[in-house]
């Protein structure tokens, strides 16, 4: 059972490891992907500090359709190889932009974004979209950001009927 509680932590890696831990207890027992990316969104949202958006990007016909988000309303589609989302998409590695203004191509839904980490979400052989995550903070976003965010979305996609 899940009881949301403020995290506090003296390291990013003792914050990342309770997150997980609320995450798993959140999920435990739900296996509906929507559901579970909703409050998968959330989560992110209400936990991690200097984030303006937190949300997915699920891969259909042959593109990115914005799925369950945290934050300002958001492009809806995105082409695959484009913006940061569709480069990770293209590429299925996970993305840092220290500064989306030097990022060729970047997809402003939000003037104040500075800085993004795409995670894409991969089950077995299937490719199934992006975590998003935009914060007002250039270089915002590190490799150990992205380590931990890539477990949140085994823990996601462990948990989850797809």
């Amino acid at each position: 059972m899940y009881v949301h509680k403020d995290i506090k932590a003296q390291t990013k890696q003792e914050f990342y490891q309770q997150l997980l831990l609320q995450f798993k207890g959140l999920i435990e027992g739900e296996t509906d992907f929507i559901a579970n990316l909703s409050n998968g969104s959330a989560i992110l949202f209400d936990h991690l500090e200097n984030v303006n958006w937190s949300g997915f990007y699920l891969y259909k016909n042959d593109e990115l359709v914005l799925g369950p988000f945290q934050g300002k309303p958001a492009c809806v589609r995105i082409a695959i190889g484009k913006g940061v989302c569709g480069a990770a998409a293209k590429e299925k590695k996970s993305i840092i932009v220290e500064d989306v203004h030097q990022f060729e191509g970047h997809i402003a839904c939000d003037g104040a974004t500075e800085s993004e980490i795409v995670i894409p979400m991969i089950k077995g052989e299937k490719f199934l979209g992006v975590l998003d995550i935009d914060s007002p903070v250039k270089a915002r976003f590190s490799e150990e950001d992205e380590y931990y965010l890539t477990k949140f979305v085994e823990i996601l996609l462990t948990g989850s009927n797809i």
